[in-house]
């Protein structure tokens, strides 16, 4: 039912692709993150909470369905549902189901509790495709830390010294779920960059509770912050807007890279990280593999490694996301 094409996934029958590439007739989007949901298309399809946060990333104007979770639809003969996600408000799997078969693009997902998103759901297919951005042992998230509390000491910490505290986070997604986990703690506004601040808005129209903003934009000239947490893109410090720090000030990164020592990211010289991961860890990828009861699973981004190998260990038949190309004809069938 899906090939890989240089746009990225393709369903033959239905004419259309899942988060491509590049413009194509009919894009099914399973989040408005950059690197899924991209301009040019004809026809985007969307889930509802999803939709608003498309339009702020492509433009107002494009011609896009909203479908609520779980209802079908149908595009050339294929049906089609949205399935919650986790990784961010309306990240979606794309479950299709053509003579039979049952498919399951997984998109990127989570599923640690995320009060700014709707939780993952497991889907029973044929077969899964499924993400693996921390598709090694070494990536295991701790289950009850409370990052609300951790990311709030720091910042009071540092406030009582007169010190600003400088997190990075992205900011679709990654920066509204810091406001959310931080919301029963703030005591004052944090200062949001201004890449966040209509991203930020549409959370809260779909009445998701964040902590109060104010944006950083709004400053007057020459200002400077004292003992203020500051949640902004990691390009920050390079911009003339961090004036603002003057110089007294620590930073820390929100990220699952954070979680393991040899990274790229973990020793880049932040005073401090913060493992809070958009992404399952290696435990969560094994368990919704097995949970989707697939008979067959590709793996995407580190289709080579050791997520392939570990399923295949469980007597599953797994491949990277590579063998979907059509010169792999006698795997693409079911049985």
């Amino acid at each position: 039912m899906i090939i890989m094409t240089k746009k990225g996934l393709y369903c033959e029958p239905g004419h259309f692709h899942i988060d491509p590439s590049g413009a194509v007739d009919h894009a099914v989007v399973t989040h408005a993150h950059s690197d899924h949901a991209r301009c040019g298309s004809q026809n985007y399809y969307s889930t509802v909470s999803g939709l608003p946060l498309l339009k702020v990333r492509l433009g107002k104007k494009i011609n896009v369905r909203g479908i609520p979770f779980g209802e079908k639809f149908n595009l050339n003969g294929v049906d089609i549902s949205f399935h919650p996600a986790g990784h961010i408000l309306g990240s979606a799997q794309v479950r299709m189901e053509w003579r039979g078969e049952v498919w399951v693009a997984s998109g990127d997902y989570k599923r640690e509790p995320d009060p700014t998103c709707e939780p993952f759901e497991s889907v029973t297919c044929d077969v899964f495709i499924t993400e693996a951005t921390f598709g090694t042992p070494s990536y295991v998230w701790e289950r009850d830390q409370n990052l609300g509390q951790q990311i709030y000491d720091w910042w009071s910490a540092n406030a009582q010294r007169g010190v600003n505290s400088v997190l990075f986070a992205y900011s679709l997604g990654k920066a509204q779920r810091v406001l959310g986990v931080l919301q029963p703690f703030a005591q004052r506004a944090i200062y949001c960059h201004a890449a966040a601040r209509e991203l930020n808005e549409c959370y809260l129209a779909q009445g998701i509770s964040l902590a109060p903003t104010l944006c950083l934009s709004t400053l007057a000239p020459g200002a400077v912050l004292r003992g203020e947490l500051l949640l902004v893109p990691q390009a920050f410090l390079k911009s003339e807007q961090a004036s603002v720090l003057g110089e007294k000030f620590e930073t820390a990164f929100a990220s699952g890279w954070m979680a393991k020592a040899s990274s790229p990211y973990y020793n880049s010289g932040y005073d401090r990280g913060f493992v809070m991961s958009d992404h399952a860890d290696w435990n969560d990828l094994v368990r919704s593999v097995r949970e989707s009861h697939a008979q067959r699973v590709y793996v995407q981004h580190r289709g080579h490694g050791a997520l392939v190998r570990h399923l295949r260990e469980l007597g599953l038949r797994a491949f990277p996301d590579s063998d979907l190309f059509p010169k792999y004809p006698d795997q693409l069938a079911l049985f």
